[in-house]
């Protein structure tokens, strides 16, 4: 059986004398193993939150712990475990199976039957196993055998089977900010029992923000950032700088603010050089944000915006090439997920445009606010009951199918905006055919009268 905590979850690691002496990597032994230490989620475990209040009176109920890596799903699980009075068991669904927890329900048992405790059971990443095994869960969360507390950065509404999260409560954990990641940076420096304080290492105002602001809300990969700086330092220098923490990522920081100006000036950028028809100028913009620390997913949105309002019906099949690298992306992630936003923007920069379904909108929107809410004609009004149809409602509808063509001389905008027209196909790309068709259609009509 495999026992994520074998060392006790409130065991504490003297600091090493110098990096490489670490028998533990600096992100496990700065792990919080009280409540008081955790950094983030004080939606669930800030003062008076339910989750807290459970954790301290020993009353915590079988769970899923969703979020994102480095969020604290495991560091929460440690808590619990520390502040718990129950047998604590850990499992991992990568490692293990049926066979595994089928030992810890006999453990459990035992500590029922011998010591009067309850059975708590981590099991991280459980949507990792398979239905068969999360149905193994099951009766002895419902007798009681075992208390569940499940993590996963995956959707529990897709990777949990139902029977299983009607007998949880999920709690979602959010990425770290910035500013909490800075203060969990600034303890490792600081902890001389778990961290490097004994190193007396300072760091640059400059290294600390690059290093949480590309730590994408992961207070483990800030932390192993962190550590691979100290390897990086010349002997003897006791300050982390930022060319020291670009190099540790191994990448540059470029000038982008994701809230200022620049955020603004880019995806302005990217967006006119697609619009423009220009797929280098518009991959080129793509790569200069998402190297930047841009959100991969802001991208992906804008592109599917583009694809309709810039490319609409010239090119249709633009729209799901958009969608698709989006969706793509969600279920790739980085580092490969640029690959499918890169196929999109060159994809979108070089598809014919027409922007006549969007400004056909914008245009009907004007009449709306000119006009105000007018009625639909009655002949194209539904009439499901006696006294709508009493009232007119349907009569005189002409049945499109019923005539040659499948087209037929009828309104169907309001009195007042009788011959109106909003979207004026253009001649490019696929839109020319709708173009054709809708003149003919028009013409036939037109003939029939």
């Amino acid at each position: 059986m495999n026992d994520l905590f074998d060392t006790g979850p409130a065991q504490k690691t003297k600091a090493p004398s110098s990096p490489s002496q670490a028998q533990h990597p600096l992100a496990d032994r700065m792990r919080p193993a009280a409540l008081d230490e955790l950094v983030g989620q004080e939606n669930l475990v800030g003062p008076n939150k339910p989750l807290r209040r459970q954790i301290e009176t020993d009353q915590v109920p079988s769970l899923i712990l969703w979020g994102p890596p480095g969020t604290g799903k495991t560091t929460l699980a440690r808590v619990i475990a520390h502040h718990t009075k129950s047998n604590f068991h850990a499992l991992s669904a990568v490692l293990t199976g049926v066979k595994d927890l089928k030992e810890v329900i006999d453990l459990a048992k035992r500590g029922q039957r011998f010591e009067g405790k309850k059975a708590i059971l981590f099991v991280d990443e459980i949507h990792r196993w398979n239905k068969a095994q999360q149905d193994a869960l099951l009766p002895h969360i419902e007798d009681g055998t075992i208390t569940l507390i499940g993590a996963t950065t995956e959707n529990p509404s897709f990777e949990v089977i139902g029977p299983l999260l009607s007998r949880t409560k999920v709690y979602v954990l959010q990425p770290l900010t910035e500013e909490q990641l800075s203060r969990i940076v600034r303890r490792a420096l600081e902890d001389k029992d778990r961290g490097l304080g004994a190193l007396k290492l300072k760091i640059d105002d400059e290294a600390l923000a690059f290093i949480a602001a590309t730590s994408d809300g992961d207070a483990r990969r800030a932390l192993n950032t962190l550590e691979i700086c100290l390897t990086l330092l010349p002997k003897n220098e006791p300050r982390i700088t930022k060319n020291a923490a670009e190099q540790a990522l191994q990448k540059k920081s470029l000038l982008y603010d994701k809230s200022g100006e620049e955020h603004y000036n880019l995806i302005s950028a990217f967006i006119k050089s697609m619009r423009g028809s220009d797929p280098d100028a518009a991959v080129y913009w793509l790569a200069r944000m998402l190297e930047a620390g841009e959100e991969p997913l802001f991208l992906a949105r804008r592109m599917v915006i583009f694809a309709s309002e810039d490319v609409g019906n010239a090119d249709p099949q633009a729209i799901q090439v958009a969608v698709s690298a989006m969706q793509a992306f969600d279920f790739v992630g980085m580092p490969e997920g640029w690959i499918p936003l890169a196929q999109a923007a060159t994809y979108l920069a070089s598809a014919p445009k027409s922007n006549a379904s969007y400004m056909a909108y914008l245009n009907a929107k004007a009449d709306i606010e000119r006009e105000g809410y007018l009625p639909a004609p009655l002949a194209i009004r539904n009439a499901p009951t006696p006294l709508m149809k009493d009232l007119q409602y349907g009569k005189g509808y002409k049945y499109p199918h019923d005539f040659e063509g499948h087209v037929v001389d009828q309104d169907y905008l309001p009195e007042k905006l009788k011959g109106r027209r909003y979207y004026e196909p253009t001649s490019i790309g696929y839109e020319a055919e709708i173009k054709k068709r809708l003149e003919d259609a028009r013409k036939a009509t037109k003939e029939r009268k």
